[in-house]
């Protein structure tokens, strides 16, 4: 099927390229001209962002989680707000709201969000849930459900699903669906298990697919089966 409305899931590293720190040029003007290609097609595009480009678990473990977390909140704004000012460069029109309050980004108001992006303009969510605890995977699945979303696509480095790690088992397999139950049953770890649940109980498939992979995007929107199906 083709979809008029996603949810995108970027993930931090989606904007320090093979750096794996800060921004890169390259690798924003990468995730600018995929995402340009669908807003051409009329596409409602929202994204959620990750912050790892600036802030990894591992780098804060001596803090308390809550704390830490809140930094990771305050990395995914700074991403935030480099994509909302790259696609502003290309005439895209952009908003960006935030669960976390700042003078430069709006509250996070689904209302508002539906109705730009009727408009045409590309919603950015930021600052994950505001929670400490919750992962932008979750925030992920709470704002595609808000939305109304069509789908909810993550964007990886891998084409899909694996019944097994395909880097360290020749027979792995794909899969080009899979059932929530079952994502849920085998702990799948594409995702956390709070994200497959809300999912799941909103009905907003899920695609995990290569967004590295040029034209992905575009192919999935208007209808081509890429990556692994969850529903």
């Amino acid at each position: 099927m083709n979809y008029s409305r996603i949810l995108l899931k970027l993930s931090g590293e989606a904007f320090s390229g093979h750096d794996n720190l800060g921004i890169s040029k390259e690798a924003l003007a990468y995730a600018i001209r995929e995402i340009k290609v669908i807003h051409t097609l009329k596409v409602e595009a929202a994204l959620v962002i990750g912050g790892g480009n600036f802030l990894r678990g591992s780098q804060t473990a001596f803090l308390d989680r809550a704390v830490a977390d809140q930094m990771g909140m305050l990395a995914t704004i700074m991403n935030g707000l480099a994509l909302a000012e790259a696609l502003h460069q290309e005439k895209i029109p952009a908003l960006l709201q935030s669960a976390v309050a700042t003078p430069w980004t709006d509250p996070i108001q689904p209302a508002r969000a539906k109705k730009a992006l009727a408009n045409g303009e590309v919603v950015i969510f930021a600052g994950g849930t505001g929670n400490p605890f919750v992962t932008t995977d979750t925030a992920a699945a709470i704002r595609a459900s808000e939305i109304g979303a069509d789908a909810l696509l993550k964007a990886t480095q891998v084409d899909g699903v694996y019944s097994a790690d395909p880097k360290k088992d020749s027979n792995a397999k794909r899969f080009e669906r899979v059932g929530y139950d079952q994502a849920i049953k085998k702990n799948l770890a594409v995702m956390d298990m709070a994200a497959f649940d809300l999912c799941r109980q909103n009905r907003v498939p899920i695609i995990i697919f290569d967004f590295y992979k040029k034209g992905n995007l575009n192919k999935i929107v208007l209808g081509q089966s890429i990556g692994t199906l969850v529903s």
